[in-house]
């Protein structure tokens, strides 16, 4: 016979059906919206629909050329998500196993510079990427968000943990360091690798703000920038085609992190490193 729940247990199971109930509502809301007309919108917005249409959807591909949209935020999203992680793996490899004169005092700098509010580095920024001729160009999304010091200090973290013996015998047997890097190191990390790619994934695909000063064409433009198309200034103006956009732009991210939510959990449970 199964032992009966103590108070404890159930006290823990509601805190997490309501923290789930919490976390997926706003999801729910959304989908829920984006089947309903702009009217019925604005009068009933927590009620299921009475009648559901896909006037939303459809208005949103009527109105922009979806695809593109979502062609240029996957690229973006992308090629940052795979730089930033293979680059920030590269330098907490450096930081976290080789020794170097200065390698703590390094660290601990660029440590600092988490610190400074990014917004100040933003009309610098600007001035620099566009004497270089990278305004208007993807270029000024991607190399900026290359390497970031959050990535290199969660992968340190992380690869602090394998013993350095496996590394000094991997040298004895020959192998250089790109070698120990490549067969060694990276399938011993994936769950950081995987929580890095997440984060950077999510970082990307849902900035407005990066696109919106640099992207000056209607053909790099993403899905964020689309959703922008549809504001009006009468208050339940296009409301459907937001809902409706709104969610195709989060599936991505949702089907993203379910096929990496394994190795998601394992850096931040810390658990089997090796498996």
């Amino acid at each position: 016979m199964k032992k009966p729940l103590t108070f404890s247990q159930v006290a823990n199971y509601l805190i997490l059906i309501g923290g789930a109930i919490f976390v997926i509502y706003p999801f729910v809301y959304m989908v829920m919206n984006s089947f309903k007309t702009g009217a019925e919108i604005m009068n009933a917005p927590t009620s299921l629909p009475n009648k559901p249409t896909l006037i939303g959807y459809t208005g949103v591909f009527e109105k922009l050329n979806v695809g593109r949209l979502f062609v240029n935020s996957l690229f973006l999203s992308g090629t940052v998500t795979l730089l930033n992680t293979t680059l920030s793996a590269v330098g907490a490899y450096a930081f976290a196993k080789i020794p170097f004169p200065g390698r703590n005092q390094i660290f601990g700098f660029m440590l600092l510079t988490m610190m400074i509010p990014g917004i100040l580095f933003l009309i610098p920024s600007y001035i620099m990427l566009y004497n270089i001729g990278w305004v208007g160009r993807f270029e000024a999304l991607i190399i900026p968000s290359a390497v970031s010091v959050f990535s290199i200090f969660l992968i340190r973290q992380f690869m602090i943990g394998i013993p350095n013996e496996l590394i000094e015998a991997a040298r004895i047997d020959g192998g250089s360091e790109p070698v120990i890097f490549v067969r060694v190191i990276m399938p011993l990390i994936r769950p950081a690798l995987a929580t890095v790619a997440i984060l950077t994934f999510m970082g990307s695909w849902n900035d407005f703000f990066g696109p919106l000063l640099y992207l000056n064409k209607p053909e790099q433009w993403t899905l964020q920038l689309g959703l922008l198309q549809f504001r009006g200034t009468v208050p339940g103006e296009n409301a459907e085609q937001i809902w409706a956009l709104t969610t195709l732009i989060t599936v991505p991210i949702i089907v993203f992190y379910f096929f990496m939510q394994e190795q998601f959990i394992k850096a931040f449970a810390n658990v089997s490193l090796s498996k």
